[in-house]
């Protein structure tokens, strides 16, 4: 079966389609990334903890908890926009108890199941509609719309909180941006119905050709388990950390180790995520012209080589005071057993883990090292030691402001220009691959092959990044350490995409 030949182009209709299936995206990715950007007030209101950090990461945790042509677009958006206001009516662990954490987890699968219908279905969608070389630009937009989703969810929390003081806000205003999901599920579902099914699939139906068991049939072939086992190791998984990184690690990175302000850096994170939307479009643009494979590659690459000299960029760019204490007076621990445990209910075990302890709640940034058995702990700041009694006023010495502060324009412009560098590495390796898993897989088993490993791939390597790295940095002391699960994925994708990905653009949709 083939409809290339058939295609009748029709400039009215693929703006449609692109306009539907992009705002779908965007509305959808809003719901899911709305509970990311307020991952930390959540901790507080459904987890139980004996720390903020503990509570910080449980609510992390679950924000990984992911499962995973028109009627398809219907029933995901409509389940992904009433799990999230249903988000903003659960009521919180100290009215509900443990009831409330396991509603919250319940909702956020039920989020990662409309998700991981929904992107493949809008990717197929519009790729299905589009001429073979605009294919990489059209589907592109998909690309942007994820973004957008992000930037959205940043806009309304930005907005809420302007209306609400900061009582009023912890209390009960952050409930706001997850209720706005009501209308925006309204504007969805009133543009999507105006959709009509693809071409491909209604010739495929047409010919009775659709697959009876689609899943069966992606898992029959070793061929097609081959390119499923690549777009979730080499392509899923990397462009997902990449993003995850240049959004919510990032946004933590500046509220947490660098202590700006949380409306400041969600401004930010903002402001870069706007100009980042135009990279994920030029380069899905590109790839109709100079391959899809070869981008990704090269984003993979560079990506190694600049995520930490990017984040260091950053720190000295939106708290230098701070940054230049870290380098110029690093603060080290060194005792028996020191071993930090961010999830400790009755406290940490030893002494040297209840100094690691109130570092990490002062948000200092610290080495450890093994002390000889027995010894008391010692910490040293700038290579001088420090009595605990005295640690408070040595710090503020040696220059660690740990009070919020919201950087100068100046500073701003640096922090937000090294998070477009970022998000132009994003756009490198995501703007293309809405057309290329679309290629990947042979119309019949196409919604399934693709769908399976992007949504296992986004949803544990790339949903899991914001738990993994804040962990890491929990437990080592380094704002920065939480970087190397990043380099770590976006290695193994680069080598599986070398190695065993095909070239697809051009390729007919039969």
């Amino acid at each position: 079966m083939a409809v290339a030949k058939d295609y009748v182009i029709d400039a009215k209709r693929d703006r449609l389609v692109i306009f539907a299936s992009t705002l779908g995206t965007v509305f959808e990715w809003y719901d899911f990334f709305i509970y990311g950007t307020l991952a930390a007030i959540i901790g507080k209101h459904f987890f139980p903890a004996a720390s903020e950090t503990a509570q910080f990461l449980l609510a992390l945790a679950s924000f990984g908890d992911k499962l995973g042509r028109k009627y398809t677009f219907l029933v995901t958006i409509t389940l992904m926009g009433i799990a999230t206001a249903g988000v903003g009516l659960v009521p919180s662990y100290a009215t509900i108890g443990l009831a409330a954490p396991a509603i919250l987890v319940l909702l956020r699968v039920l989020q990662g199941l409309a998700l991981g219908g929904e992107y493949g279905g809008a990717a197929i969608y519009v790729a299905e509609h589009a001429p073979r070389e605009k294919r990489g630009f059209y589907t592109s937009f998909i690309q942007a719309g994820v973004v957008g989703g992000f930037l959205l969810s940043v806009a309304v929390v930005l907005t809420a909180e302007a209306f609400v003081d900061k009582v009023q806000w912890d209390a009960w205003g952050w409930r706001i941006p997850f209720l706005v999901s009501i209308v925006l599920l309204a504007v969805s579902l009133w543009v999507r119905l105006k959709l009509k099914e693809s071409p491909v699939f209604q010739a495929m139906k047409e010919a009775g050709e659709v697959a009876g068991n689609p899943i069966g049939e992606s898992f029959s072939r070793w061929a097609n388990i081959k390119l499923i086992l690549v777009a979730l190791f080499g392509i899923a998984a990397g462009l997902t950390v990449i993003w995850y990184t240049a959004q919510f690690q990032a946004m933590y990175f500046l509220q947490n180790a660098l202590r700006i302000e949380d409306s400041a850096a969600r401004a930010m994170i903002g402001a870069a995520a706007l100009v980042s939307m135009f990279w994920f479009v030029l380069w899905g643009w590109l790839s109709d012209k100079i391959g899809r494979k070869k981008p990704i590659v090269i984003g993979y690459a560079l990506t190694i080589l600049l995520m930490f000299p990017l984040f260091h960029w950053m720190a000295a760019a939106a708290n230098p005071e701070l940054s230049k204490a870290m380098s110029r007076s690093p603060v080290v621990v060194e005792g028996s057993d020191c071993s930090f445990d961010p999830f400790a209910t009755k406290g940490q075990a030893t002494a040297c883990g209840r100094v690691l302890d109130t570092l990490s709640k002062k948000g200092i940034a610290y080495s450890s090292r093994q002390g000889q058995p027995g010894a008391a702990p010692v910490v040293s700041v700038g290579g001088r030691s420090i009595p605990q009694a005295e640690l408070d006023s040595a710090l503020a010495g040696a220059g660690y402001k740990l009070e919020k502060t919201s950087p100068t324009l100046g500073q701003a412009l640096q922090v937000i220009l090294a998070i477009i560098v970022i998000g132009f590495l994003s756009g490198m390796t995501f703007g293309p691959v809405a057309a290329l898993l679309v290629e990947l897989f042979p119309a019949r088993i196409r919604y399934t092959s693709m769908s399976v490993p992007y949504h296992i791939g986004t949803g544990y390597f790339g949903g899991f990044l914001p738990f993994i790295s804040q962990y890491i940095v929990a437990r080592t002391g380094d704002p920065f350490a939480g970087l190397w699960y990043t380099i770590a994925v976006a290695a193994m994708a680069l080598v599986v995409t070398v190695l065993w990905l095909p070239e697809t653009a051009g390729k007919e949709l039969d």
